[in-house]
């Protein structure tokens, strides 16, 4: 188990590498000239000589990185490039709590809707509600995030009312506001990711249900619902945990696209702003934070497959 552990520490810190890498060397063949994004134009070419010289951009691209690398283990992701003029991880500790928040509300609001319309649609295999809510899902599999963000403006926003349009509102500030801005992005993106929980459950519940064992609990009397819960919904749980995190990084590049189309504060904004203003240090931080985050997510999700089947605990051991 030690040996397994020390392994998948070291695939992360792989993963982080390569992820890190990439964006930096991608970032360093954008079109655009940092020096100019910070002393802005119209500047004699000396002065922007000498800034590029001081920021190392005429240093080759691998001591570019292991620099800006060893910044990063010492815990400094560098210095924004244009106004407001402060460190990286300062924004992003800005941004974190409403991109955590948004993901989090999303993925809450999918498996609260995707479970019970699951067990619903397998206890009733092949009748009408099954082929409903299969169709259901199957159309709302084929939106794009955006596309449904701007219909649920349309309808939920422009003609109800029910919802205001853009802004955001802390939860310090208040509770109730921050859920009225926050609710409507993060339904945009969970109903997608409901569908595809959905569809994927009722499929594992209907083969869990024609099992040997549920079918002598159907035989003893047991309730419908307690078979559902005791006995099928956590061994038909191993694919949607499975596929959880996965979706973990299509929710990230959902809440990208998401975050700017309702104008909230979160990372997905900031990397927005950051790469059309060529503030590069903001990009590379905030694609670093979301990487870790991804990767640690990841890692749960493989140490909770020992809990949703002992056979993983028997076979790693």
């Amino acid at each position: 188990m030690l040996r397994q552990f020390v392994l998948r520490i070291l695939e992360l810190i792989a993963v982080l590498l390569l992820v890190s890498f990439g964006v930096f060397a991608l970032l360093s063949l954008v079109p655009g000239d940092p020096a100019v994004a910070v002393l802005g134009e119209g500047r004699p070419p000396e002065e922007y000589a000498a800034l590029r010289d001081q920021m190392g951009l005429n240093d080759p691209l691998f001591t570019r990185y292991f620099d800006w690398l060893g910044g990063v283990l010492r815990g400094d992701l560098g210095d924004s490039l244009v106004p407001p003029i402060m460190p990286v991880w300062d924004r992003l500790l800005d941004a974190i709590p409403v991109s955590f928040q948004l993901a989090g509300t999303a993925l809450v609001l999918a498996l609260v809707i995707s479970i019970p319309l699951a067990m619903w649609s397998a206890y009733n295999e092949g009748g009408r509600i099954d082929r409903v809510i299969g169709a259901a899902t199957f159309g709302l599999l084929s939106l794009p995030s955006f596309l449904v963000g701007l219909v649920l403006i349309a309808v939920l926003v422009n003609s109800l009312g029910w919802f205001p349009r853009t802004g955001w509102v802390r939860p310090s500030e208040s509770l109730s506001g921050n859920i009225s801005h926050l609710l409507l992005p993060a339904l945009t993106i969970a109903l997608m990711e409901l569908a595809m929980y959905t569809r994927i459950l009722r499929n594992d519940l209907v083969t869990t249900l024609h099992e040997d064992y549920i079918l002598a609990a159907r035989a003893k009397g047991m309730p419908p619902l307690r078979i559902m819960f005791s006995d099928a919904l956590r061994p038909s749980s191993f694919s949607l945990v499975t596929v959880i995190g996965i979706s973990l990084g299509r929710m990230i590049g959902s809440t990208v696209i998401v975050e700017y189309l309702f104008s909230l504060p979160g990372m997905g904004r900031l990397i927005i702003e950051s790469a059309s203003t060529g503030n590069y240090p903001m990009v590379q931080g905030a694609v670093l934070l979301i990487a870790i985050i991804y990767v640690l997510s990841n890692a749960l999700i493989d140490l909770s497959y020992g809990y949703l089947d002992p056979r993983t605990r028997r076979a790693r051991a």
